[in-house]
């Protein structure tokens, strides 16, 4: 019976085989669906594992001191220009045929040099006509004397009447009349036989000849034809324009005649030196500017009319001040911030208003106090708020000056027209 109940059971199992192959497993289906369940469940693990440890970054250090003490006289700046003392612009005083040119372009002339010379034979025959007519002038009255002597000696035997006395001495003073006349012709005709020859009225620099020889001039005083310029460069003027403010300060200061110091666009240095010798009589009421002008003394001429130039003008005492290094200022939107380290290393920014800079060194108006420590290196690494390792640094000028130092405040002045 066992063998029986052995052989009977084999083909229940086969068919169960037979069965589960021929329908699909849930099994295999539940596998396929869980895998993306599993791949996420992966991934979380792995970004939840606790990464390394970031090493903590190492506190900036940068160099910090005090803002430097020193004693400055602040200068007012101003722009400007050069003109010259003395402009001339030469015309001809008689018309006529250009027939020589005297000097060289862009010369230096004296007062008095020959410059041009104008044809001067048709004024040459007008001066020998005029003084022809003093000869004339002076044979007349020569003879009304003559008759009116001949007639006074003839008055005492009642030969010549009253009247005919009279005649004679109106003649006399109408022939001195004309010789008169005749004589003043003469000292004009002579005047232009002068004027052919045009001399510089002016030392100074001659401009380039605008009229070559073998030209017709004619003369006048603004309608006349232009032969060349002259400036007078020793002195020389330095013209600018000032704001308002800038002139009320220079008033109340007593600013007039004061020295001034000038420098070119290239020089580094105030080397010039002049004083301020007019301000104009009234402000532009368009541009809220006057007009003012320095003389300077320019022996060599170096200095020419139209060049550009700085001026400074003092603007009161020496005065203590604060200065940091320019580098050191911090542009913060509309406003000026230095950065500062308090006793616990938080950097602080401090608002602050600044003056001019002198020597590399910015003067701090307000903001800053003697004790106060000015970042002067790594400015870039010091964050506000954040803490600092501090070095001790040093402050100073950019180049060695006595005291009281020059300073140029801020341009307050516009180009001179």
């Amino acid at each position: 019976m066992n063998m029986m109940t052995k052989v009977e059971a084999a083909p229940e199992q086969d068919g169960a085989r037979e069965a589960r192959a021929a329908t699909p497993s849930w099994w295999r289906r539940a596998g396929w669906g869980a895998l993306p369940v599993v791949a996420i469940a992966a991934v979380w693990g792995v970004l939840d594992r606790e990464g390394p440890a970031v090493a903590a970054m190492p506190v900036p250090t940068v160099q910090v001191a005090q803002p430097l003490v020193r004693q400055v006289n602040e200068w007012d700046d101003y722009v400007g220009r050069f003109e010259a003392s003395r402009s001339v612009e030469v015309r001809p005083r008689v018309g006529g045929a250009i027939t020589a040119v005297h000097f060289t372009d862009g010369a230096i002339v004296r007062r008095g040099q020959l410059l041009f010379t104008i044809d001067p034979r048709p004024y040459a025959a007008a001066l020998a006509e005029a003084r022809a007519s003093v000869a004339s002038a002076s044979s007349d009255l020569a003879l009304a004397r003559a008759n009116l002597a001949r007639a006074g000696r003839l008055v005492a035997d009642d030969a010549v009447s009253k009247s005919d006395l009279d005649q004679l001495g109106a003649r006399v003073r109408a022939a001195s009349a004309g010789l008169a006349a005749a004589q003043a012709r003469v000292q004009a005709r002579a005047l232009d036989m002068e004027f052919t020859r045009v001399r510089a009225p002016i030392a100074g620099r001659i401009s380039d000849r605008r009229i070559d020889a073998g030209n017709l001039v004619t003369a006048g005083d603004t309608s006349g034809t232009l032969l060349t310029t002259i400036n007078a460069l020793d002195p020389i003027y330095f013209a600018f324009d000032a704001s308002e403010g800038l002139f009320l300060k220079s008033k109340r200061a007593g600013a007039e005649g004061t020295e001034v110091q000038v420098r070119l666009q290239d020089e580094a240095g105030y080397a010039r030196t002049g004083r301020l010798d007019f301000t104009d009589n009234g402000l532009d009421p368009r541009s809220g500017t006057v007009r003012g002008r320095a003389v300077l003394d320019n022996p060599d001429l170096f200095l020419t009319p139209g060049m550009f130039g700085n001026m400074r003008l003092a603007s009161g005492q020496a005065a203590t001040a604060l200065l940091v290094p320019d580098a050191a200022v911090q542009t913060d939107q509309a406003r000026k911030t230095v950065l500062t380290v308090a006793r616990d290393g938080t950097v602080v920014p401090r608002p602050v208003v600044l003056g001019p800079v002198v020597d590399g060194l910015r003067i701090v108006r307000s903001g800053l106090t003697r004790a106060d420590r000015v970042v002067v290196s790594g400015t870039q690494m010091a964050m506000p708020g954040a803490k600092v390792q501090v070095q001790p640094g040093r402050i100073t000028p950019s180049r060695a000056a006595a005291p009281p130092t020059a300073v140029a405040t801020a341009g307050e002045a516009t180009f001179a027209r």
